[in-house]
């Protein structure tokens, strides 16, 4: 799957739960400057996602990228694991 000719959302994160049968948790952190004063805020949420075989592990830096709703929440799935813990 090429990602450069999708309008599909990739992102980045750590996962921080696998507990869930095929599905993790991925925090997103991002940093933007403040509208008015622009200092720096960060800004962290989450995401669940879809591992089909489940093999992230809590701490690894993995991309996601958004498919079609697997539930009400889980509207991710794994594209790559970047960096294993």
């Amino acid at each position: 799957m090429s990602i450069a000719s999708t309008s599909k959302r990739v992102l980045e994160g750590v996962v921080i739960s696998n507990k869930m049968q095929k599905t993790i948790v991925i925090t997103v952190v991002t940093r933007q400057p403040h509208a008015m004063y622009g200092k720096s805020i960060i800004k962290r949420k989450k995401y669940k996602a879809h591992d089909e075989k489940n093999e992230a592990k809590i701490g690894d830096k993995v991309k996601i990228i958004e498919c079609r709703p697997y539930s009400k929440e889980k509207t991710f799935q794994l594209l790559e694991i970047l960096k294993q813990r």
